[in-house]
């Protein structure tokens, strides 16, 4: 690797001779990490030319950098960062004299709680041996030599200008007719294009329905426990968030407070107990909103992982007055970095929401969109998730079996698809210093505080997932709970 001569700029206000201001310059290049040890600085003649100095005064510059091994020469090779020069940590960048000048406290007009999103998975999550974390992607079920080829496809120059045009609001149209005419027709609904918008995975989704419906005047009602996302997309409209009660199957429409505008939910699998909602549940809350003029958000951000038995019709699919908009996403089946979802609705709905999200973002990546609908189109998407049906259903069997020999508690809904179990702790155990603790063990879960609406409500819960573990290491990784479950310290 080579440092570019155009990354050099000197700095007019800086006293001293040239010699000293280059010296400087390279010197804070490499403290800031942006030169690294072993590679090659611009000759002496090429970064002359650039600043408009002699070449003499640059080689001097050098020879004093030399000196105090930030570089080391080779012959006629030239001269390279020293792998004796300090690594960025070891000497941080002095900051410009005078410091920030803006009280960024002030003049920040809406302030997002700083809340981690990653529900207490770790960014080096590969790294432990026992991963029971949820929504991360297994290479071993991906298909990555048909992904690939779809990706090649869609840099082809057949599909150039979808892939480089700005199509300002508009979505790929192939993307649009798949899930049209393949995704939603096996939740049972039927939507036509003006009713249909890709987004940026379920997230996003929920935050263009949030900002659309809700505002300080209105009340939402979410599960509880429920999504933590939702609730902090909530938080941010400024609206009214009545919690309610999920029970062993699910939300209970009867619970469902009255003057609720919106209500979220996710029937299929609820998220976190992964409780489905009955089809008569479905049909009541259906006339409980009806009632009361409530819209409904349905998630259905998992639907396709069912195991062995046909998923129940979608709350949209069943809803006859317009009343509820459909997210779906592809992030949880094919893989969480894809980032493409979408929500069905009523035209006008949809119309409002494309709108909004032209002056965020226009639309998703056009080489995603495209790559997506080929890879669904030919089929390849369907025979993955064959694959990770099967996969996961066996996953299941063996963790299921894993935690009934180990004697642990289930807490949520075991005769269900999806891809996670929801757990309880014994009688005064900390759910959340048991998953520090299982750090030790190369074991992650997820605590299940966060997930409600008061924290301390669900110490006693969590989730283990099988999405991104393989089948033989479960066995081991559930002994290691229960044995840390049974060793720990909890008084």
């Amino acid at each position: 690797m080579s440092v570019s001569v155009e990354s050099f700029l000197m700095d007019p206000h800086h006293d001293g001779t040239l010699q000293s201001r280059i010296r400087q310059m390279v010197a804070q290049g490499i403290l800031s990490g942006r030169m690294r040890r072993g590679e090659r600085m611009p000759s002496s003649r090429k970064l002359a030319a650039h600043l408009g100095v002699s070449r003499i005064t640059v080689t001097l510059a050098y020879a004093d950098l030399v000196a105090d091994d930030y570089l080391r020469a080779e012959g006629r090779s030239g001269y390279f960062v020293s792998e004796g020069a300090p690594e960025p940590g070891d000497h941080p960048p002095a900051r410009a004299s005078g410091g920030d000048a803006v009280d960024w406290g002030r003049m920040l007009g809406h302030r997002p709680e700083s809340v981690p999103m990653s529900l207490g998975k770790p960014r080096n999550w590969r790294n432990f041996r026992y991963p029971f974390v949820y929504g991360q992607a297994d290479p071993t079920l991906f298909d990555h030599a048909n992904w690939r080829g779809c990706m090649l496809q869609a840099l082809g120059q057949k599909d150039f200008a979808l892939m480089t045009d700005d199509n300002f609001d508009h979505d790929d149209p192939a993307l649009v007719e798949y899930i049209a005419r393949h995704t939603l027709p096996r939740r049972g609904i039927l939507a036509a294009p003006d009713e249909i918008l890709v987004t940026l995975g379920a997230q996003n989704a929920l935050w263009l329905t949030a900002q659309l419906l809700l505002n300080q005047r209105r009340t939402a009602a979410i599960e509880d426990p429920g999504y933590p996302g939702l609730r902090e997309i909530l938080r941010q409209t400024r609206c009214r968030v009545v919690p309610v009660p999920v029970g062993a199957q699910g939300l209970e429409p009867a619970r469902v407070p009255a003057g609720t505008d919106i209500l979220f939910c996710t029937p299929s699998h609820h998220c976190p107990t992964g409780a489905t909602l009955p089809l008569e549940a479905r049909h009541a809350l259906l006339r409980e909103a009806a009632a009361r003029n409530t819209l409904i958000v349905e998630d259905d951000y998992e639907f396709e992982i069912t195991h062995g038995r046909a998923p129940l019709p979608a709350l949209k699919s069943l809803d006859r007055e317009g009343r509820v908009i459909h997210v779906g996403s592809f992030s949880k089946s094919l893989f969480p970095g894809l980032r493409l979802g979408f929500l069905v609705g009523p035209a006008p709905f949809i119309r409002e929401a494309r709108a909004l999200r032209a002056t965020v973002l226009r639309h998703p990546p056009g080489l995603l969109q495209r790559a997506a609908s080929h890879f669904l189109s030919l089929g390849y998407y369907d025979a993955m998730l064959r694959r990770l049906t099967r996969s996961f259903s066996q996953r299941r069997a063996v963790l299921l079996e894993a935690a009934q020999a180990e004697g642990l508690t289930i807490g949520g809904a075991v005769d269900v698809g999806g891809s996670s179990l929801w757990m309880r702790t014994p009688q005064g155990v900390s759910a959340e210093t048991l998953a520090r603790d299982l750090h030790e063990d190369s074991v992650l879960i997820e605590p299940g505080a966060r997930f409600f609406d008061r924290p301390e409500e669900g110490d006693r819960y969590y989730r283990i997932a099988y999405s991104s573990i393989t089948e033989e290491r479960i066995p081991e990784g559930i002994a290691r709970i229960a044995r840390r479950l049974r060793v720990g310290n909890w008084t």
